[in-house]
C-alpha cells in the first residue's frame, strides 16, 4: 500500500522507467470529464493531495509539477507539498503543459497519457504542439488504477425517474427533437458523454457522484430518436422502460467499444470539448466520419421550460427559508458570544436544509470560510486538521446550495462578524455595486455573457482590483450546479444568453486576510419595450438578505439603493410568511430599507 504522496510519486517513476516512458500527464478529470468526480476516480488527488475540481500534474524521472487556474493557486500551495511539486498557474490547458514539457524534456522523449481522461480538443492541441518533438503514447491501462490498491468501491445509487410534472417534457419528445438536430447536420448518430445531458434526455437522475444527481453512463443517440444506453444494468429499475418510452436499449458499459466499432462508415457527431479523446481514437480506427459539433442537448437543457421554472422558483423559496433560519441563528449566536468553527456552521446549515424532504443532496461541498480561509475561492474546511473558529471584526463567507427534486440552488453570502474594517466595507460595497450592475442589466437578444461581464467588474477595476473567476455560470434543473454552455466571464464565449436560462451572479474580491462574494441565481426573462424590439433582463431567484452592516451606503447611487430595497422587499414578501418568532423579527430588520 502506497501511504504517502512520496511513495506514490516513486511508484509512478518506477512505472515510467519500467515502460520506457519519460513523462506522464495526469489530469483531474475521469472518463466522464465531470467537474466533480466519484471518489473512486479521484486520481489526481491520490497522486498529489490536491482536492480542487480542475488541475493537471506532470511527473518525470526527476520533476513533478501541478498546474491549476486562478481559483486554486492558494489552495494548491496549501495542499500540495512544495518539496515534491512545483505549482504553476494554468491559463489555457494543453498550452501551459506543452510549454513546460518543451522546456524540461529532451527531444524524442516519450510522453504518455490516458486518452479517456482528456477531451478531444486537448489531445488535438497537445499533438499539434508536441508531435514533431516528442513521441506521444496513448495508454491502454492507467497506472494509477493499478497502483491504487485501496481505491474506493464504485457507488451503485438508485435511479430516480423524473415525472412530466417536474420535467415539462417527455423523454421521447426530447429525443425526437435532438434527432432532428442530428438530421440537420446530415449525420447518422450522436455520441453523448455529458452525464447531465444523458439524465436530462432520459428524464432520470441518480447519485453516482456526490453533489451531482447524475448516472455514470454513455449514450449513442441515432437520427431516428433511438438510444443505446451503456451502464451497469443492475441499476435499471423495473418501470424504467415504461418511463423512457420505446426506442431505448440498455447495454452493459463493457460493450460500448463494440458498439462504437459498429458505426463504421457512419457520420457521427461528437462534442470535442465534452467527449474524451478515447472516443475519437476508436471511431477513427473504424473509418467513421467524425463531425465535431457541440452537444445539441446543451442549449436545449439550459433553456428551462415553464414546469422547470416553476420548480426552480419553488425550491428557491424553501432554500431561502433555510438560509434565513441559518443566518438569524448565526446572528443570535454571535450576539451571545458563541463563536463556532467553520465545520459546525456548515453542518448547522445542512441540518436546516435537511428539514425539507425534497432535498436529495447538497449541490456542492459547502464553502464555510472565515478570515483568511475566505480568500480561497473553493475552500473546504474538511481539508484542515482543525477548522477555523469565527473571530470578532472579521468576515464569514458561506457559499452553499441544495439539490432538490424540483431544482438546484447556489447562494453566497458574506457576513460581518462584529465590526468590519473600513477596507472590508469598501470592498464589499464595490462587489455589491457590481452585483447590482448585473442584476439590473438590460440587453438585446444575441448578447453573450462576456459582453456584460464588465458591469460586474467596473467598480473594482476603477480602484485597481479584480477577481480571478467567472462572474456567472449556468445552473441546471436538479442537475449540475455548474452547467454550460452559457456563462458570464471575461473570457469570450459566443453562446448567447437566452430567455429561460438560469445563471449565477457572483462578483467577488479576495485578499490574503479575507474574501468577499455575493451570489444570487438569476432567471433570464424577456421584457417588452416601447422601442423597436423587446429586451432581456434578469429576475433574481435567490431569496436571502444581503448583509447591510458591510455596506457603505454613501458609495451607492440612488438606483442601487432602490434595487437593494426592492430586492429586500421581495425577500420579505416571499419568506416572512414561512418563518416565525425570532427568525421573523430578524428578517424584518435584515430586509428593512436603507436611505
Amino acid at each position: 500500500m502506497l501511504k504517502t504522496i512520496l511513495d506514490r510519486i516513486i511508484a509512478i517513476r518506477t512505472w515510467l522507467k519500467t515502460n520506457n516512458y519519460d513523462a506522464i500527464i495526469v489530469p483531474h478529470e475521469d472518463e466522464y470529464l465531470s467537474e466533480c468526480l466519484p471518489t473512486h476516480n479521484e486520481r489526481l488527488r491520490w497522486l498529489t493531495n490536491f482536492t480542487g475540481s480542475a488541475g493537471v500534474a506532470i511527473i518525470t524521472y526527476d520533476k513533478a509539477v501541478i498546474f491549476v487556474d486562478g481559483r486554486y493557486i492558494i489552495q494548491a500551495i496549501k495542499e500540495v507539498s512544495c518539496k515534491l511539486f512545483k505549482v504553476h498557474y494554468l491559463i489555457q490547458e494543453a498550452e501551459a503543459e506543452a510549454n513546460w514539457l518543451l522546456q524540461n524534456l529532451s527531444k524524442n522523449s516519450k510522453i504518455t497519457f490516458d486518452p479517456r481522461m482528456h477531451n478531444i480538443l486537448w489531445m488535438d492541441s497537445i499533438r499539434n504542439k508536441l508531435a514533431n518533438t516528442y513521441k506521444l503514447i496513448h495508454l491502454i491501462n492507467n497506472p494509477i488504477d493499478e497502483l491504487w490498491k485501496e481505491r474506493p468501491k464504485i457507488i451503485l445509487s438508485n435511479i430516480l425517474l423524473m415525472s412530466i410534472k417536474l420535467t415539462g417534457k417527455s423523454s421521447k419528445n426530447k429525443r425526437n427533437k435532438i434527432a432532428q438536430a442530428i438530421k440537420k447536420l446530415n449525420a447518422d448518430s450522436l455520441i453523448i458523454t455529458s452525464l447531465d445531458s444523458i439524465c436530462w434526455l432520459l428524464n432520470i437522475r441518480a447519485l453516482d457522484i456526490p453533489r451531482l444527481p447524475v448516472l455514470l453512463s454513455q449514450v449513442i443517440l441515432h437520427n431516428n430518436g433511438n438510444v443505446e444506453l451503456f451502464l451497469n444494468p443492475r441499476k435499471i429499475p423495473k418501470n424504467f422502460k415504461k418511463h423512457v418510452g420505446d426506442g431505448v436499449t440498455i447495454y452493459h458499459y463493457k460493450l460500448l467499444e463494440k458498439h462504437l466499432k459498429m458505426l463504421s462508415g457512419k457520420r457521427i457527431i461528437i462534442d470535442p470539448e465534452k467527449s474524451n479523446a478515447w472516443f475519437k481514437i476508436i471511431l477513427q480506427k473504424v473509418n467513421t466520419k467524425i463531425i465535431k459539433k457541440p452537444d445539441p442537448c446543451l442549449i436545449e437543457k439550459s433553456i428551462k421550460n415553464k414546469s422547470e421554472i416553476t420548480g426552480i422558483k419553488a425550491c428557491h423559496i424553501r432554500d431561502g427559508v433555510a438560509m434565513v433560519k441559518f443566518l438569524s441563528w448565526l446572528d443570535f449566536e454571535i450576539s451571545s458570544g458563541n463563536f463556532h468553527d467553520e465545520e459546525i456552521l456548515a453542518k448547522k446549515l445542512l441540518s436546516i436544509r435537511e428539514m425539507d424532504p425534497s432535498l436529495k443532496d447538497l449541490s456542492f461541498n459547502t464553502i464555510s470560510a472565515t478570515g483568511s480561509n475566505s480568500s480561497i475561492c473553493h475552500y473546504n474546511y474538511k481539508n484542515n486538521i482543525r477548522p477555523k473558529k469565527l473571530r470578532n471584526n472579521t468576515l464569514y463567507l458561506i457559499d452553499s446550495g441544495g439539490q432538490y427534486l424540483d431544482g438546484t440552488t447556489d447562494i453566497t453570502r458574506t457576513i460581518s462578524i462584529g465590526n468590519p474594517t473600513k477596507k472590508m466595507i469598501n470592498q464589499f460595497t464595490l462587489v455589491l455595486k457590481g452585483h447590482i450592475g448585473i442584476a439590473t442589466a438590460r440587453f438585446p437578444k444575441g448578447t453573450c455573457g462576456y459582453q456584460i461581464d464588465v458591469l460586474a467588474r467596473q467598480h473594482l477595476w476603477r480602484e485597481g482590483y479584480d477577481y480571478d473567476h467567472s462572474t456567472g455560470h449556468g445552473v441546471g434543473h436538479f442537475l449540475n450546479v455548474h452547467e454550460g454552455p452559457q456563462k458570464i466571464s471575461k473570457t469570450a464565449n459566443n453562446v448567447a444568453l437566452c430567455k429561460g436560462m438560469v445563471i449565477s451572479n457572483e462578483p467577488g474580491y479576495y485578499c490574503p486576510s479575507f474574501g468577499i462574494r455575493i451570489e444570487n441565481l438569476e432567471l433570464i426573462i424577456e421584457i417588452k419595450t416601447k422601442g423597436d424590439f423587446s429586451i432581456l433582463a434578469f429576475e433574481s431567484l435567490t431569496l436571502c438578505p444581503i448583509d447591510k452592516k458591510n455596506i457603505n451606503i454613501n458609495l451607492l447611487s440612488q438606483k442601487e439603493k432602490k434595487w437593494l430595497n426592492k430586492y429586500h422587499k421581495k425577500v420579505w414578501k416571499k419568506i416572512s410568511p414561512l418563518v416565525t418568532g425570532k427568525t421573523k423579527k430578524w428578517l424584518k430588520k435584515a430586509t428593512s430599507c436603507i436611505h
